[in-house]
């Protein structure tokens, strides 16, 4: 299995639609994915362009929608929710369909959006993540990080790292690192992954949350490895349900 990884979606090859593609936005938007899929709701709606995303959600009843909207960090105005893992809860989220858009993390799934298989991750979602492609056995993936507005970070970087040394640890699976990214995100991977809520909270990004406030729980959510057994997967383009 060939791993490439790219830091944003502007990296990613054009004209080249990927056979499997993993995007990762740890800070905060897949962490949010996998949380609000655990906890019941129903599809989750991923738009770079905000304009197409309210078009979208008002054909929904509003009983049966949210809007998730942050720019910057914080939530956008005339949005149900923000961008936060901790704020999907059952009693929040459960039968609902989400329309979100963010900062980063959409905009990254809108790059590969054509790939044949399209899966999210974060730290919490990694094994079962891993699990999938150790099934699949696809040839090549695609791992795309999220950054911060086209710029490297560290986090995603950190988590993609982490995939591949799992997915290279099972017996029945050959890894080729597919370039030097890849590598160097196993060796963050390996540098920091005793200290995971360490790595984040040194993270340009998570730099920037803690300067926004009290997001001590986010950091301990997006840190949370290998809790859920959740792979949100693109059912139709723009559109990720559990598996």
């Amino acid at each position: 299995m060939k791993l490439s990884y790219f830091h944003v979606g502007s990296d990613v090859p054009q004209g080249v639609v990927p056979e499997t593609a993993v995007v990762i936005d740890v800070l905060r938007a897949t962490t949010t994915i996998a949380w609000a899929l655990h906890n019941g709701a129903e599809a989750i709606e991923t738009f770079a362009d905000l304009r197409h995303l309210r078009e979208r959600a008002s054909l929904f009843p509003s009983s049966s929608r949210l809007l998730i909207g942050e720019r910057g960090g914080k939530k956008l105005d005339g949005f149900d929710l923000g961008n936060s893992p901790i704020g999907v809860t059952p009693d929040v989220v459960n039968d609902k369909r989400l329309f979100m858009s963010t900062t980063n993390g959409t905009k990254s799934l809108h790059s590969v959006r054509k790939a044949k298989h399209l899966y999210t991750m974060a730290l919490p979602n990694r094994r079962a993540v891993a699990e999938r492609l150790i099934e699949d056995q696809p040839e090549n993936v695609w791992i795309v990080g999220s950054g911060w507005e086209g710029a490297y970070s560290l986090e995603d970087s950190l988590a993609a790292g982490g995939l591949a040394e799992l997915i290279g640890s099972h017996s029945s699976v050959f890894v080729n690192l597919g370039n030097d990214e890849m590598t160097a995100a196993l060796s963050l991977w390996k540098n920091w992954e005793k200290d995971i809520e360490g790595c984040l909270r040194t993270a340009t990004h998570g730099k920037r949350l803690i300067n926004l406030g009290d997001h001590d729980e986010d950091f301990r959510c997006c840190a949370g490895l290998d809790q859920l057994s959740i792979v949100p997967t693109q059912k139709q383009e723009g559109v990720l349900c559990a598996r």
